[in-house]
């Protein structure tokens, strides 16, 4: 049996930092992920997510069942399955949020996590390559964060578009302000992506000696005496489970999916449910599973005029092959952008203090129904979601074989507050979309069309047609002890079990108004520095 300080489950954007640090520190450390190495090439290519995003063998494919806020549609939501999990194969989008989404998370108890808290481990993450401002951004990161570069003509009309509705042009939103309309800012260097296996995992255990388990898929967590003491796990072509012994600590850092699964497994979680499956409660924690939430985004389409400035046409034939010679020239392309390139943070209502929705815009019209499949046709698309859903769900487990995937249910547009940002949100991005300012690159908009006007088929419309984010949260929540769903304490440490944290985007109570990566590996960088203090005890 081999046995370390540290036993991480999982190697993605969190595990990754974790294993980094606590490397660094001076412990022997252990990571256990589920999936292969990401030696496919398509993964250092910005577009590449095209492919992965769809290929099982690096990706956990699963769905939500049907809910009442989809129209009873099942949805489809991806999470990445390898080294550098969701960063292998994710948007490369580098979005903080707002100083209140964390002021937030201390009010409610967590303290340590307001905003003046948690900006140095923002700022200790990333090598910003743009304009400076020492007061947010960091400059001595191993992750790059970068504008991609393509020029195009309808990305500026948008922009020009919102300035004229009133919108300020922000030129980083990561800094004093998000709200406005500006670039998206991604984790792309040279022309490629850079995974948090990458800039923490591999240079970890290049310099460390931190250890790495492919292809081994955790089965439970092991403990003695109320104290985590390792995981087991399964491979393929291996007869039963194997152990792997934890000194200091099990560290799950699984997702917002994997992570609750696996202390439901591991027999913590609400009683009724792992009585349900036989599996013997070792701690009734009523909130292991509960407070998912996501970002839901139903998109616009809208036909150009002319094929210039739309990256449609570019990805097939021999455009493709222009691109792809572009690309390994370090010249402009669209092989090394982000699927978004413009972003909107703005109001539901002038009353508001903060931007509540999102718009994301990019040059080019998606497949109505398909993620990451562009229509034969120019065009644009302008996806639209509620920053800060109140509409939360569950992952529950639903046998005790750790090979099948859980149920998961967001409630999507459960609550009035998100049906009311989401329809506020399409109608901006339709206004946009047909001002002045686009009217000499936009011929019509394809999806939903005219046919949708009234706030009663906006909702309906986003009910049939929208989407996951895959910006999956909350599900072990951090909190005080007197609220009976959060599972943690304000340092990932599981309540009621020594030597076992999360560590990874299950513990944020609320949502932040952002894609959800820069925060996570911001919580990263915290629960390590929480964890190594711990051990010097």
């Amino acid at each position: 049996m081999e046995e370390f300080d540290f036993v991480i489950v999982g190697a993605g954007a969190a595990g990754s930092i974790v294993a980094y640090r606590l490397g660094e520190a001076g412990y022997s450390v252990c990571v256990v992920e589920a999936g292969p190495r990401d030696s496919n090439p398509y993964i250092r290519i910005p577009a590449g997510f095209m492919k992965t995003l769809f290929d099982p063998r690096m990706t956990w494919q699963m769905q939500h069942t049907p809910m009442p806020g989809t129209n009873g549609r099942e949805i489809a939501v991806v999470q990445g399955r390898t080294l550098g999990g969701s960063s292998s194969v994710n948007g490369l989008i580098y979005n903080r949020g707002q100083a209140d989404d964390f002021n937030t998370w201390a009010q409610l108890g967590n303290r340590g996590w307001a905003y003046q808290d948690t900006l140095p481990y923002f700022r200790r993450t990333e090598r910003w390559t743009g304009a400076a401002d020492p007061d947010y951004r960091g400059g001595e990161g191993q992750l790059p964060i970068a504008v991609p570069k393509w020029p195009s003509e309808i990305s500026d009309a948008f922009i020009k578009a919102a300035i004229e509705s009133g919108i300020p042009f922000n030129p980083d939103s990561n800094a004093a302000s998000q709200a406005g309309v500006g670039h998206y800012q991604s984790a792309i260097f040279k022309g490629r992506r850079v995974s948090t296996a990458d800039a923490f995992l591999r240079p970890a255990m290049r310099k460390f000696g931190v250890a790495v388990r492919t292809d081994c898929q955790v089965s439970r967590i092991a403990f003695e005496h109320g104290r985590a003491t390792g995981i087991a796990y399964t491979k393929p072509g291996e007869a039963g489970e194997m152990e792997i012994r934890a000194r200091a600590g099990v560290v799950v850092s699984a997702g917002a999916i994997n992570s609750p699964k696996l202390l439901q497994l591991s027999g913590i979680g609400p009683a009724a449910l792992l009585s349900e499956h036989g599996i013997a409660l070792r701690l009734d924690r009523p909130g292991v599973g509960l407070n998912l939430r996501d970002h839901y985004s139903p998109r616009l389409v809208a036909r150009a005029r002319r094929a210039k400035g739309s990256m449609n046409g570019r990805e097939r034939g021999v455009n493709l092959i222009s691109e792809g010679l572009r690309w390994l020239a370090g010249r402009p392309n669209i092989l090394a952008v982000s699927p978004a390139l413009i972003h909107v943070f703005w109001k539901s209502r002038p009353v508001l203090a903060n931007p509540d929705f999102a718009l994301v815009f990019t040059p080019a019209s998606y497949r109505r129904g398909y993620i990451g499949q562009l229509d034969k046709f120019p065009g644009v698309t302008c996806g639209a979601w509620a920053m800060r859903p109140e509409s939360s769900g569950h992952v529950r487990i639903r046998s005790r074989d750790h090979r099948e995937n859980p149920e998961t249910t967001p409630m999507y547009l459960d609550r009035e507050e998100d049906r009311k940002v989401t329809i506020a949100a399409l109608k901006a991005a339709r206004a946009l979309l047909s001002s002045s300012s686009m009217a000499p690159y936009i011929e019509s908009e394809t999806f939903p069309g005219k046919a949708v006007e009234s706030d009663d088929e906006w909702l309906d419309f986003a009910r049939s047609e929208g989407n996951s984010s895959n910006h999956l949260v909350g599900s072990v929540k951090m909190g005080r002890e007197d609220d009976h769903l959060a599972v943690l304490d304000e340092t990932l440490t599981v309540r009621g079990v020594d030597g076992l944290s999360v560590i990874d985007s299950s513990i944020m109570p609320t949502m932040p108004s952002a894609n959800t990566w820069a925060a996570t590996m911001m919580i990263a960088e915290k629960g390590a520095e929480m964890l190594i203090q711990r051990a010097r005890k």
